[in-house]
C-alpha cells in the first residue's frame, strides 16, 4: 500500500509534456512544458529555429555571434552580468547548433523570475561594444588554433566539406583563422538581429510552474521581441559521388572518417528501421558489424563506429576509426565491404533481437531526468514527429519483423557510395 501511495504522489508532482499556445502580438507560440514539482527548480530554453550555423554563409559568424550575446548587457558588462546571475545560483548558456540558437536558464523557483529579467534585459541591451567583440573574436581565434592540432577535428572539417561542398556544412564551425579575422561587429549584430523572433521561437520549459503564472512570465519576457520573416534553412543533399581527401601530418596513427548520402526526411515513417539498422551497422560498440569486423576480426583498430544522421537540413551516414598507419589502406576496404555486405545481405535475426533487447531495456532509461525529456519532447515536436512519439516508436521495434527490417535497408543503397577524410602521415 505505502509503495502505491508513492506512486501516486509522484504521479500527481509530474505530468506528461503538453504543447500550449501562447499568443504574442497575434504569433502563436509553441510552449513545451512538463510540470515538475518534486524539486523547487526550473529551467527554460528560448529555441530559435532557422538560426544555427548553417544560417549564414560565412563561416564562424553564427558562432561568434552566440558567444557575443553571451557577454551580458552593455550595462552590467560580462562580468557584472555573469555574477549577478552566480550569486543566486542560477545556470545561464547560449549556444548554437546547425539549425538553432538557443538561450536556456535554469536554477532555483524563488530565483528564476530574476534571471528572466536578467534575459529581458540582454535582449534589450546587448553589449554590442568593440571590447566586447574583440574579446570573443580572440577567444574564437585561440580556439580555432587549438583545433590546428586536432586530427579528429581535421578528418571531420574535411568530411563535411566532401560530403556537403559549396555549402555552409562544408564551413568549420568555429571558422577558419582567415574567416573569424575578417569578420566585423556589425555582421555579428545583424545576424542575431534578424535572427531572434517571436516567428521562429519554440520555447521548452520545465520544472515547478504553474500553468497560468508561467504563460505570464513568458508573456512578459517575449513581447519585447519582434516579429519579421527568417529564411528556412534548405535542406543539404550529400555528394553520392565517391571522393578521398588525404592530410598529412606527424601523427603515430590513421584517423579515418567516412561518410555517404543517406536519403530519408526526418519525419518519415520509417525511422524506427532507420535507428534499428545503424545499431547494428555500426553504433552499437560491440557487436556491431564494423566493430566485429575492424577490430574483433583483423584487429585493424581499437574502436570503429558509425551512424546515420538525421536532421531537417541533412541526413548522412557517418562513421570514423582509427588504425596504424600501415592498415590504413586495409581499414578503408573492411569499412567498404561491411557496408556493401549490409545492403546486399541484410541483417540476421540474431541481430534483430539483440537489437530489439536494447531498445526496449534501455530506451525508458534516457528520459530519466526531466531535462532528458525535454529535449526528447522538443526533438519529437521539431522534426514533426509529434510529442509522445518515442513510444510509438519502441512499439514499432518491439513488432519489427527481419524481412521489413532487410527491406528497409535494401532500399537504401546510395549507403555504399563512402567518401574517406583521412590525416594520415606521409611515407619518406
Amino acid at each position: 500500500m505505502k509503495k502505491l501511495l508513492l506512486i501516486f504522489v509522484l504521479q500527481g508532482y509530474m505530468m506528461a509534456s503538453v504543447l500550449l499556445n501562447l499568443e504574442i502580438k497575434g504569433v502563436n507560440i509553441p510552449v513545451i512544458f512538463q510540470k515538475d514539482s518534486r524539486l523547487p527548480l526550473r529551467n527554460i530554453e528560448l529555441i530559435f529555429k532557422d538560426s544555427g550555423y548553417l544560417a549564414s554563409n560565412e563561416a564562424g559568424v553564427a558562432s561568434l555571434s552566440a558567444k557575443l550575446l553571451s557577454e551580458g548587457t552593455k550595462k552590467d558588462g560580462s562580468i557584472e552580468f555573469a555574477k549577478e546571475l552566480e550569486d543566486r545560483a542560477l545556470s545561464f548558456h547560449i549556444d548554437i547548433g546547425r539549425e538553432t540558437f538557443v538561450i536556456s536558464l535554469s536554477g532555483l523557483s524563488s530565483e528564476f523570475d530574476f534571471g528572466l529579467q536578467k534575459i529581458k534585459e540582454l535582449l534589450q541591451d546587448p553589449n554590442y561594444t568593440k571590447e566586447s567583440f574583440k574579446k570573443v573574436q580572440t577567444q574564437q581565434l585561440g580556439k580555432i588554433l587549438q583545433k590546428q592540432n586536432s586530427f579528429d577535428y581535421i578528418a571531420a572539417n574535411n568530411l563535411r566539406a566532401i560530403l556537403f561542398p559549396n555549402t555552409p556544412l562544408a564551413n568549420p564551425e568555429l571558422g577558419t583563422l582567415e574567416s573569424v579575422k575578417a569578420i566585423t561587429l556589425e555582421q555579428l549584430r545583424e545576424f542575431i538581429d534578424s535572427h531572434l523572433h517571436l516567428n521562429n521561437l519554440i520555447v521548452v520549459v520545465g520544472g515547478d510552474f504553474e500553468k497560468e503564472s508561467l504563460l505570464n512570465s513568458l508573456k512578459s519576457l517575449l513581447e519585447i521581441l519582434t516579429i519579421k520573416d527568417v529564411p528556412t534553412i534548405k535542406k543539404f543533399e550529400a555528394n553520392s559521388n565517391p571522393s578521398k581527401k588525404i592530410v598529412y601530418k606527424d601523427t603515430d596513427q590513421a584517423y579515418i572518417y567516412f561518410g555517404a548520402p543517406f536519403n530519408m526526411e526526418v519525419n518519415s515513417s520509417k525511422r524506427a528501421f532507420a535507428k534499428v539498422a545503424s545499431f547494428i551497422l555500426g553504433s552499437s560498440g560491440f557487436g556491431s558489424r564494423l566493430m566485429e569486423e575492424i577490430r574483433v576480426k583483423r584487429g585493424l583498430a581499437y574502436s570503429a563506429y558509425s551512424r546515420l544522421v538525421i536532421n531537417k537540413t541533412n541526413s548522412y551516414l557517418s562513421g570514423y576509426l582509427q588504425t596504424k598507419l600501415q592498415s590504413a589502406n586495409e581499414a578503408q576496404e573492411v569499412v567498404k565491404e561491411v557496408v556493401k555486405s549490409f545492403v546486399k545481405d541484410g541483417v540476421t535475426q540474431k541481430e534483430l533481437n539483440e537489437a530489439k533487447d536494447f531498445f526496449l531495456g534501455s530506451e525508458p532509461l534516457r528520459g530519466e531526468t526531466l531535462a532528458q525529456k525535454l529535449h526528447r519532447d522538443f526533438k519529437e515536436y521539431y522534426d514533426g514527429l509529434g510529442l509522445g512519439y518515442h513510444k510509438k516508436e519502441l512499439k514499432e521495434i518491439k513488432d519489427m519483423k527481419l524481412e521489413d527490417l532487410n527491406s528497409f535497408i535494401k532500399s537504401h543503397p546510395e549507403i555504399v557510395n563512402l567518401s574517406f577524410s583521412i590525416v594520415t602521415k606521409k611515407d619518406n
